[in-house]
């Protein structure tokens, strides 16, 4: 069965790095997996191509297709545009249109690169994390939102944060189901001592516990959860927590591996179709330099081999040859130690297919 993904590669570095992840993807086709790859537009190309970060044609062929690898979306040309057509409209758009709404993203420490990270290799040699963030409600979708201009001229922006139950119980059973294949400890973050919302969100957690006895459940408010992740991160297995939090979060467990540029993630529905893209962003201040790093790219490859198209092996291939790559003691500028020498996205890129 032939398996259709949708690239899209969006803007700033997304081109780059993406390429190098459709090296891969060419790797695996011609080795006899059935893979069909279709090219889009998103973000700032989309809107400078068709006048909407997210055109019809998209949205369409990402229905149609079994995954979506998606580089990055935005840049500062943008962001004077009406919010509607600004590059990350498109990202989101997606997201809602496709109903992804558990975004998981894993904070994996090569061993190569305990030096890497800020921290002291003692606090942050082994970790393995992944965080499942909520990721279509909450503070980000809310209604109504908005700016208005109060009755004395002083202008007021307003967002709204709501959850409904379902919404809740539906992110906490996929995090309980991905604890219950790895270490069996699930925190959830939430801030229950000061918001509603987050009052009812342990609540749904603490009952959906009864589902899962095997599975640890602890709570933590996210402030002291963003103080744990830098103080002692490797007490964590899986967190599951709100949209903006998890956005939060996942950024800060990405820098204790040393870069944002080596981590992956994934969004699923709720038959584990996905769009996979690296965290960071589009970097547009090195887009076109050939410098940035591509293996976060790579390895949300390897997350759409395992979670989507129901290739486990190939996956474990991917993310070998990346430790292979990384053995042999290449690194692109931003994993790079002082004084050692940098290799470019395409090179890097050619180094992971040699290693499989």
């Amino acid at each position: 069965m032939t398996r259709k993904i949708l690239v899209l590669p969006g803007d700033g570095i997304g081109p780059e790095i993406v390429a190098e992840a459709v090296k891969v993807l060419e790797k695996l086709v011609a080795e006899g997996v059935e893979l069909e790859l279709e090219f889009g537009l998103i973000g700032g190309a989309a809107y400078d191509a068709e006048g909407h970060p997210l055109p019809p044609g998209t949205l369409a062929s990402a229905r149609a297709a079994d995954a979506v690898l998606l580089g990055a979306v935005g840049g500062p040309r943008y962001e004077q545009l009406d919010r509607a057509l600004r590059p990350e409209q498109g990202l989101l758009g997606l997201r809602a249109e496709l109903e992804l709404f558990a975004n998981l993203r894993p904070a994996i420490l090569y061993p190569q690169l305990a030096d890497a990270s800020t921290l002291k290799p003692g606090v942050v040699a082994g970790l393995d994390i992944m965080i499942v963030r909520e990721l279509t409600g909450g503070i980000y979708f809310g209604q109504p939102r908005g700016i208005r201009v109060l009755e004395n001229g002083e202008k007021e922006g307003f967002n709204t944060l709501v959850y409904r139950e379902s919404e809740i119980e539906r992110i906490g059973r996929s995090a309980f189901e991905i604890a219950r294949k790895r270490g069996k400890k699930l925190c959830s973050v939430d801030k229950a001592n000061v918001l509603e919302v987050t009052e009812l969100w342990r609540q749904v957690m603490t009952r959906l516990a009864r589902d899962y006895p095997d599975v640890e459940l602890s709570h933590m408010y996210v402030d002291n959860a963003a103080m744990q992740l830098v103080r002692a991160p490797k007490q964590f297995d899986v967190i599951v927590t709100t949209n903006m939090f998890g956005d939060i979060l996942s950024d800060a467990a990405a820098m204790l591996t040393g870069s944002i540029g080596m981590l992956p993630s994934a969004s699923l529905d709720a038959n584990a179709k996905g769009m996979y893209e690296p965290i960071h962003g589009s970097a547009p201040d090195i887009a076109g330099r050939g410098v940035a790093n591509p293996l976060a790219t790579i390895l949300s490859v390897a997350m759409m081999l395992r979670y989507t198209l129901g290739l486990p092996d190939q996956a474990r291939r991917i993310e070998t040859a990346v430790g292979t790559v990384l053995d042999r003691g290449l690194r692109t500028a931003d994993i790079a130690a002082a004084g050692e020498s940098a290799v470019g996205t395409s090179e890097m890129g050619d180094a992971v297919i040699a290693a499989l």
